[in-house]
């Protein structure tokens, strides 16, 4: 009974975190199992494999809620999502072959060294300027909450891009969504508002093969993963919610401080 409790939570704090910043919630949900795993008996089934496999399946019903939430309040970049789907969808199947070769303390490892370097990320200095940082690529105009947004993103960057995010996410079930939401702001020069929601929107369909690839590996825990769903569904449209409430300066911040935590921790627990 304390299992069902603990993964409703997790499902519901992961999602909720996720929806708000556009990571897909997997940089909470691994790592929460990761650290039960070392005190409580009821999580001694955990492996990395199992792990990953949990997160990405719940992420489809992460990206599901919140993505239906931002689409119908118009903040979806389909098109640029699209872009990012031709890169990330194949990344995401070689991750989750990758990620059957790695053993607990290299996989805590990485993890923890790719949550710092996301968190590193957001103290990068932001350009002020109007223009975009690229002048060649795909063009894009965007509104929302009726100021008309304009950025480009060059087309064989924006696949190679996702092609490594998405072997990253189906390599540690981050979903991908941590490493992307960074990339289309400082890199892209997209509003936050509209880069969380294209990030939720592209993890929903780039995480289906990975998650097929992990359930044909035979790394899916059919029983446990289902108590994670509900949750994770709930956490999403209430995440997405919020999204359109909070300020994303503040929601940066607190995501600052949770991954340099997350990272360290991880990467003691890897040594």
């Amino acid at each position: 009974m304390i299992f069902i409790i603990i993964s409703l939570i997790i499902g519901f704090l992961t999602a909720f975190a996720g929806s708000i910043a556009g990571l897909g919630g997997g940089v909470i949900l691994v790592p929460s199992l990761l650290f039960l795993s070392d005190y409580f008996e009821s999580f001694s089934w955990v492996t990395p494999q199992r792990i990953v496999a949990i997160s990405l399946i719940v992420m489809i019903f992460t990206g599901m809620s919140s993505a239906i939430s931002y689409i119908r309040h118009k903040r979806v970049d389909f098109k640029l999502g699209a872009l990012f789907l031709v890169g990330s969808v194949p990344g995401g199947i070689a991750g989750a072959y990758i990620n059957g070769f790695i053993d607990g303390d290299l996989f805590s490892l990485i993890f923890g060294g790719v949550m710092i370097f996301v968190s590193l990320l957001f103290f990068l200095p932001r350009r002020q300027s109007s223009q975009s940082l690229f002048k060649k690529g795909m063009e894009r105009v965007k509104t929302v909450g009726g100021e008309e947004y304009h950025y480009t993103v060059p087309i064989s960057l924006g696949v190679i891009l996702a092609f490594i995010v998405g072997t990253l996410s189906g390599l540690l079930g981050i979903g991908g969504g941590s490493l992307m939401v960074p990339a289309m702001i400082l890199l892209f020069q997209l509003p936050p508002h509209i880069a969380t929601a294209t990030s939720m929107f592209m993890i929903f369909f780039a995480v289906i093969p990975s998650s097929v690839t992990h359930i044909g590996l035979g790394h899916v825990d059919w029983y446990r993963t289902l108590f994670f769903i509900p949750g994770a569904y709930l956490g999403g449209t209430v995440g997405a919610y919020v999204n359109r409430k909070m300020n994303a300066k503040s929601v940066e911040w607190v995501l600052r401080i949770l991954l340099i935590l997350i990272g360290i921790r991880l990467i003691s627990q890897g040594l």
